[in-house]
């Protein structure tokens, strides 16, 4: 790509072989991409992309890597595939079960190629079991998780974005999966296949309320919990220009300073833990919030130890004091987006490039998986490689 630059991070000189999908298989390679990663991914030859109307550039969980456009329903366009994986560390299946195997790409065929290959496969519900072939998104695998069912107020549990189960659950154990799936076969020389499925890792995800929902630390209905918007101490609150702070004054040495800055004495209040009284405490902070706008909350608060912030927009968000001193924010191909993470002292991350147009990298990105001129000509004129679109 134009704008690719010299790799670098912890992960230089891994190669990763990413066939297309969409949500958290994405994500999971640009985090892998950013670590350094030599990743190539297989965008079909008909494929219009998400189609959803979105920019090439602001496509950016695309950023990072080649795309190379290949027919997957063609012999030779199977075979251009194997011959990358032979090479690869790992490859990335995004498909439901079964996809792969029909297509000849499927774990046991990769493995007769490249037995230390660590084949990941991404899918909501796992690759068996009662669902393994239904569809689904996000939402749906939270919710069997029980982990959708405390989050919201009492009326109805809330959808909290796509955050949780597919780049939480999803995208984080993939990377974690196949990290360490690499690990093991540099030492023992055999790969193996890792199993993602959404509803386990936001099931691990939420393993501390697993914790509490076996005591009786919690209270099996929504907002009636430390951590659910139930305590008055854990919750956000709008203010009188209409936007939003957050409180986590869990600790009760946070607590006390809180309570101190909104100009009360603890010693006439209830007990921070008495959950009966949680309710009338709301109702007494959310007045008193309300007297003041967002920003003269942050100047009361803000950098204290109360556990304060403001609930910012994503504008705000990139333009925020703490986010420009870490530079926690970059600018691609023009379009602001989050930067590497985590941070690594040594071997630092960088975004390499922006999002490719789909196949855009077909003739330079097989070339440097070491594709000769003349076969990369030979694959373009039979239609196995090369957009169709």
């Amino acid at each position: 790509m134009s704008d690719n630059k010299q790799a670098s991070g912890p992960l230089t000189g891994v190669k990763v072989v990413e066939l297309s999908g969409i949500g958290p298989a994405p994500l999971c390679c640009a985090l892998l991409s950013d670590m350094g990663a030599d990743i190539i991914r297989i965008d079909r030859n008909t494929d219009p992309g998400l189609g959803i109307g979105r920019p090439n550039a602001t496509d950016v969980t695309r950023r990072g890597r080649a795309s190379v456009s290949v027919d997957l329903k063609s012999p030779d366009g199977v075979e251009t595939v194997m011959r990358l994986i032979e090479q690869a560390e790992a490859v990335i299946d995004p498909f439901r079960p079964g996809v792969t195997e029909r297509l000849g790409l499927g774990p046991e065929d990769c493995f007769k190629r490249n037995k230390k290959l660590i084949y990941g496969r991404m899918t909501g519900w796992g690759q068996d079991g009662a669902l393994s072939q239904a569809a689904g998104h996000d939402l749906n695998y939270l919710a069997v998780t029980g982990v959708l069912n405390a989050i919201g107020p009492k009326e109805t549990p809330v959808p909290p974005l796509n955050v949780v189960a597919d780049m939480g659950g999803g995208a984080m154990f993939l990377a974690v999966g196949i990290l360490a799936g690499i690990i093991n076969a540099r030492t023992t020389g055999e790969g193996q296949v890792v199993d993602t499925a959404m509803t386990e890792g936001s099931a691990f995800l939420g393993m501390g309320m697993w914790g509490l929902a076996a005591s009786d630390n919690w209270v099996n209905e929504r907002a009636s919990n430390v951590t659910d918007g139930g305590s008055h101490f854990y919750r956000c609150y709008k203010t009188k220009d209409d936007r939003f702070v957050s409180i986590a004054s869990i600790e009760a040495k946070f607590y006390a300073i809180l309570v101190d800055k909104l100009g009360l004495n603890l010693a006439d209040l209830p007990p921070q833990m008495d959950r009966g009284t949680w309710p009338d405490m709301v109702k007494k902070f959310d007045a008193l919030f309300a007297e003041k706008t967002r920003d003269e909350w942050c100047e009361i608060m803000e950098g204290t130890d109360i556990c304060f912030a403001p609930v910012l927009d994503y504008v705000e968000a990139r333009n925020h004091a703490h986010n420009k001193d870490r530079g926690s924010y970059v600018e691609v191909g023009g379009v602001v987006q989050p930067g590497p993470a985590p941070r690594f002292s040594r071997t630092p991350s960088q975004v390499q490039c922006q999002p490719p147009l789909i196949g855009e990298n077909t003739k330079e990105g097989l070339r440097s998986w070491g594709f000769g001129e003349d076969e990369v000509e030979d694959l373009l004129a039979k239609g196995a490689v090369g957009w169709k679109g």
